[in-house]
């Protein structure tokens, strides 16, 4: 948990109040640590009240309700099925997702845990609504599904739900973490002919082609923009932005050609803005659209099992995301290792 702002993650125990209707106790197998985590600690909070519960990309067992035992992946996005969007057929834009009241508490003082992204994963267990848990084949390991949750889910409903990849297209993505390589995924799924990786780590851009980038693009030398270009034989059809800030969303406006879609997939910093150009070359003279994926713009209970069955047929790739497997007083460690680039993702095993 994260106690207060600047202070380091600290493991405590943490006790949990009666359950409601509809929400189950599930004990956690073994949690990805995202960049959303490392984001609520440096943002101090990110808008939440401390003490803090990190953790939101996992896989555990329902231990109470659905069925005991059953292996469930944790979606911190189920919409509520019953608002004004939900009723006109549009669940992915759904503001009133489905959550479990704050059952979870610090032992130590009975103070309220607030959970990341109404879940709260880094722990041996965890309070979710009944609807945020998607069954697991027993065939995909525990520590590979709980990508599925938030980073892979993310990146790939980026490339086949917000953008709708058609066949053929000319993709760049800006930023090669996990989510941006997840992109990457999506658009060979998609059937993209040019897939171009943007990254300042050389690292990155060697796993971006190990998960089907066609070109790397060091963004460290010379102009971005005109060498994704030069690398897919001319303006990009799609580009991903998955860094979060105003510089490389231009740079992706800047890559697309004439109706090109522009998916803003990175985290911005709180209150940042970005001026864009309209006219000579910009968004209104090349008809651009410009939109925001949030979480993949899926429906967990139908897009995760389709994930988990191209997992299961090699179409998808998740054991080689896993860079190395941790334990859950090794998270500072894991966010320093995420910063400075070395590793894809680290998985807590509990």
């Amino acid at each position: 948990m994260l106690n207060a702002a600047g202070e380091s993650v600290a493991v405590e125990p943490i006790a949990f109040d009666d359950l409601g209707d509809d929400e189950i106790l599930v004990r956690l197998a073994a949690s990805g640590v995202c960049h959303t985590d490392l984001h609520v600690k440096i943002t101090n909070g990110w808008g939440m009240a401390f003490p803090i519960l990190l953790g939101h990309e996992d896989v555990g067992r329902a231990v109470t309700s659905v069925r005991p035992d059953d292996r469930v992946v944790i979606s911190w996005r189920v919409p509520c099925g019953a608002c004004a969007i939900c009723r006109r057929g549009d669940p992915v834009f759904c503001q009133t997702q489905r959550a479990a009241q704050p059952r979870v508490r610090r032992a130590r003082d009975g103070q309220r845990l607030a959970r990341v992204l109404s879940t709260g994963t880094f722990a041996t267990r965890t309070v979710v609504h009944s609807a945020q848990a998607i069954s697991v084949p027993r065939a995909i390991p525990l520590d590979k599904a709980c990508l599925i949750a938030c980073g892979v889910v993310t990146g790939v409903g980026a490339a086949l739900n917000t953008a709708k990849i058609r066949r053929g297209s000319r993709v760049a993505i800006i930023g090669c973490g996990a989510v941006g390589l997840s992109v990457v995924q999506g658009a060979r799924i998609a059937g993209a002919d040019r897939i171009v990786a943007v990254d300042l780590a050389p690292q990155k851009l060697e796993w971006a082609r190990q998960f089907g980038a066609t070109d790397a693009v060091d963004a460290r030398s010379g102009d971005p923009v005109e060498a994704a270009r030069a690398a897919a034989g001319g303006p990009l059809d799609y580009a991903f932005e998955v860094v979060g800030l105003p510089a490389t969303i231009a740079q992706a406006v800047g890559m697309v050609g004439y109706g090109g879609t522009v998916v803003i997939v990175g985290v911005p910093p709180t209150d940042s803005t970005v001026t864009l150009p309209l006219a000579r070359g910009g968004l209104f003279n090349k008809k651009v659209t410009l939109t925001a994926c949030s979480g993949g713009d899926m429906v967990p209970s139908e897009f995760f099992p389709r994930l988990m069955s191209w997992y299961l047929d090699g179409t998808l790739r998740l054991d080689e995301m896993v860079t190395r497997e941790i334990g859950l007083d090794e998270v500072e460690d894991a966010f320093a290792a995420m910063t400075s680039g070395t590793v894809i993702r680290s998985v807590i095993r509990l």
